[in-house]
């Protein structure tokens, strides 16, 4: 959706290759696009999975291509193998309306590989082969710093702190992005089995908290994050992770859908029921859902009513995600939201 008060905005409008609409509310979304593999059928482990599909993958890169299928303009900035694999993970940015002017390939390391199930405990299994990956590789010089300083909001996860030289590169973008009038948007996306350490992970993640002016978590990550406090206590959010240059903090409740923080008000928004399949990449259609609503419209998190019917368009982009296999096949276009909104207001 094209920003609706453009005039007076200090982001210039050049053309950006690969995107096809207005830049006023440009989303550039960095880290990590890999393939996963998902089990052919339902609630099995990986090792009793009889066969794999490929789907294109990575939590940035989801975000990236949510928000061009429902109208609005994003770029990735990563690194992809100089393999098969990587040109195609590129590919599939450029048919989605994606900017990837920003994606460069790595001839010594693989695109990143990752097999993911969801078991008939609905315990979700990861099995990663970044050893290291391509996107672990990306430099500080190789950032495309014009594309960085068009963003209207720039949006990061915690993977890329994991190994140099990325996490250089992850904190120089962070801080263009932010000299340059963007707002930060952190998902933390915490994947454990990645970390050299769980205290690693912690106190990288922790690392570049109060920078970000929006944050996205779920209940387990506020439990990891705290040290083990109750996840769903208001005051344990409030006193140790928001911060005061916060705008909004949400917490993703899966399909009980989502609560909302900001500095003047708190509240709950519902889910809305689906018959899910395969919940992978349904968070981050949740981020492309909120992140493009707040693109076109950056004094969101003021009107609490605002917020609210954004929050509940975000919940009904990650159910239809939950409907079908793997991340980006499944991401929703803005029709197919608005139908399961009304259906869901009937």
């Amino acid at each position: 959706m094209a920003a609706n008060d453009a005039s007076g905005d200090h982001k210039n409008a050049s053309n950006v290759e690969g995107g096809s609409h207005d830049n006023y509310s440009l989303v550039i979304c960095f880290g990590e696009m890999l393939i996963d593999f998902v089990p052919t059928v339902n609630g099995v482990s990986l090792a009793e999975a009889p066969a794999f599909t490929k789907a294109p993958g990575g939590a940035p890169a989801n975000v990236a291509v949510g928000i061009s299928r429902l109208g609005g303009s994003s770029a990735f900035i990563g690194k992809v193998g100089d393999d098969e694999f990587g040109y195609m993970l590129s590919d599939i940015l450029k048919q989605n309306s994606v900017n990837n002017s920003g994606v460069r390939y790595e001839p010594t390391a693989r695109t990143a590989l990752s097999f993911v199930t969801l078991r008939a405990d609905g315990e979700r299994e990861f099995l990663f082969f970044r050893h290291p990956s391509a996107d672990m590789l990306l430099h500080e010089a190789e950032l495309d710093i014009n594309l960085l300083k068009q963003a209207r909001i720039f949006h990061y996860g915690s993977i890329s702190l994991i190994a140099e030289p990325c996490r250089s590169a992850q904190h120089a973008a962070i801080s263009i992005a932010k000299k340059s009038g963007s707002i930060l948007s952190y998902d933390p996306n915490l994947r454990l089995a990645l970390w050299p350490s769980p205290e690693a992970a912690r106190e990288n993640i922790m690392s570049i908290w109060d920078q970000a002016d929006i944050i996205k978590i779920n209940e387990d990550e506020i439990s990891f994050l705290t040290g083990g406090d109750d996840p769903n206590d208001d005051n344990v959010v409030l006193e140790k992770l928001f911060h005061p240059n916060l705008k909004l903090l949400i917490v993703t409740e899966g399909s009980e859908g989502c609560r909302y923080y900001t500095q003047e008000f708190k509240g709950r928004v519902p889910g809305i029921k689906v018959k899910a399949i395969d919940t992978t990449g349904a968070g981050d259609a949740f981020v492309s859902g909120i992140l493009n609503n707040l693109a076109s419209d950056v004094n969101l998190f003021r009107d609490e009513k605002r917020l609210r019917e954004a929050l509940l368009f975000a919940n009904a982009c990650g159910a239809i995600t939950t409907t079908e296999r793997g991340a980006i096949p499944a991401l929703p276009t803005r029709q197919a939201v608005l139908q399961l909104l009304s259906k869901a207001a009937a």
